[in-house]
């Protein structure tokens, strides 16, 4: 028996390989399918099953790609409806992977086909759980992102709890939990850095699974849950609908552009500039009106909770080998047009004197000394609302990042912004998305709120009523 794990930290995700006597099955792959077809033809297995826990929001499943390159079927729990080719397992249904047997046991209220996937060994007992978003280590999945008809979130929470509680903590203590999403995924609020763990742990240390009643559990999964980034409801519908292959993604994106090419496609299409390098590099030299989101960083949700149209044509800056792996990020979420990349970088453009814009960015003590003189400055920290209420400088304006196409209407282009998050990145994203749209005088605090920690600038942890203003979302 071997059950192997793949989690990509950049998007939070994790997909799960399984494979015993010379059969296998994938779990919640995702779109690049060719490492799992790698998998199996080096056990010299078959792909027997492809199952899927639910119709994922944040990532574009590679379902339908491996199902045709593979020829196993596609497997939902019950009530789910597809455009392509589907076995709807029923509840209870037992599927055969080699000498393993894997149930199927609907578990409704993150949406309502999610299904959770047990795993009997060899000898018929319950090994593992794969629980897709209804069960994370620490958390459990929103309730708020299928409310059909006059179902509330109240009610898909309680649903979640009947789920929970009837067919999941029925199960012995060892079972082990194999989720879809780790810490830094919005399928939740408090997930673990841990990606698994023991269902008798998680009885002891998840705090849904510690509430007293129904009622108390309703509440404290709905406590808090910030509205889902907007390219969610489209990644979900990608995955019930179909998508084209990603085979056909790269051939349209992987296309090299000299400086006066990219120029002139930017000008015919209107596409947006996305420069992946890392936000320091950026600052120093771009092409005017790009984007800064780096490959270092969570890029792929990033894109999908700021570019708001998934067929906006992209065309690519940043490392000469890293084009693909850009494209690939993009097509995670379901954004597929991007229609080529800037050949030789930002060098190539700088060696055809073509024109180069740059952003100003201070170290932590430089902006202390600005506040020192002047502390009406305008200072937005662009973190997200409970890193702001947790802790912030009380001079700032809370403006996050994930809502900035809602306040830049509230910017006045003709002042100057000093801009922070936690370390750096997203201040950067914040502070290319102002200057694109006209904000000059934009200057990034290098280091973020880790380095300002460090000066004699003072902090708050609660929301000043006369500076700390939420955004409007």
């Amino acid at each position: 028996m071997k059950i192997e794990q793949i989690y990509t930290g950049c998007l939070a995700e994790a997909a799960y390989y399984i494979e015993s006597n010379g059969e296998a099955a994938i779990i919640d792959p995702l779109r690049e399918v060719d490492p799992y077809l790698k998998k199996a033809q080096k056990d010299g297995a078959k792909i027997k099953y492809i199952f899927e826990t639910h119709f994922h929001a944040d990532f574009v499943s590679g379902h339908i790609d491996l199902s045709e390159k593979s020829g196993a079927p596609i497997v939902y729990g019950p009530t789910a409806q597809t455009n392509f080719d589907a076995h709807i397992a029923i509840d209870g249904e037992e599927f055969k992977i080699g000498a393993l047997t894997i149930k199927v046991l609907h578990t409704p209220g993150h949406t309502p086909e999610s299904t959770t996937f047990l795993l009997l060994d060899e000898n018929a007992k319950p090994y593992c759980i794969f629980s897709g978003d209804t069960l994370f280590i620490g958390d459990v999945g929103r309730p708020d992102l299928a409310q059909k008809g006059d179902l509330t979130i109240e009610d898909m929470a309680g649903t979640l709890y009947d789920s929970l509680h009837n067919k999941i903590l029925t199960l012995p203590d060892e079972v082990l939990v194999y989720p879809a999403h780790g810490a830094g995924s919005a399928c939740g609020k408090n997930m673990s850095k841990e990606t698994f763990d023991t269902l008798g742990h998680q009885k002891e240390v998840n705090y849904a699974l510690k509430a007293t009643s129904k009622e108390q559990f309703i509440k404290e999964v709905t406590d808090g849950i910030l509205p889902p980034p907007q390219y969610f409801a489209k990644n979900a519908a990608i995955n019930k609908n179909g998508y084209e292959s990603v085979d056909q993604v790269y051939q349209k994106g992987l296309k090299p552009l000299a400086a006066q090419e990219f120029e002139e496609l930017v000008n015919h299409t209107g596409a947006v500039i996305l420069d992946t390098r890392d936000p320091q590099v950026f600052a120093k030299g771009f092409i005017p009106s790009s984007v800064n989101i780096g490959l270092n960083g969570q890029f792929a949700p990033w894109v999908g909770a700021l570019i708001t149209d998934l067929t906006q044509p992209i065309v690519l800056v940043g490392e000469a080998d890293k084009a693909q792996e850009a494209i690939t990020r993009l097509a995670r979420v379901g954004y597929d047009a991007t229609i080529g990349y800037l050949e030789g970088g930002i060098e190539a453009w700088r060696a055809a004197g073509k024109d180069l814009d740059t952003i100003s960015s201070i170290t932590a003590a430089e902006f202390e000394a600005i506040v020192n003189k002047n502390p009406d400055v305008n200072a937005l920290d662009v973190r997200k609302p409970g890193e702001y209420e947790a802790e912030h400088l009380e001079n700032t304006l809370t403006r996050p990042l994930d809502y900035i196409n809602e306040w830049t209407t509230e910017i006045n282009p003709e002042k100057t912004y000093y801009i922070h998050c936690a370390g750096g990145y997203r201040s950067m994203i914040a502070a290319s998305i102002l200057k694109a749209r006209g904000v000059e005088n934009v200057i990034d605090i290098a280091g973020g709120y880790g380095a300002l920690k460090d000066t004699g600038l003072q902090r708050t942890d609660f929301a000043c009523p006369s500076k700390a203003m939420k955004a409007t979302v």
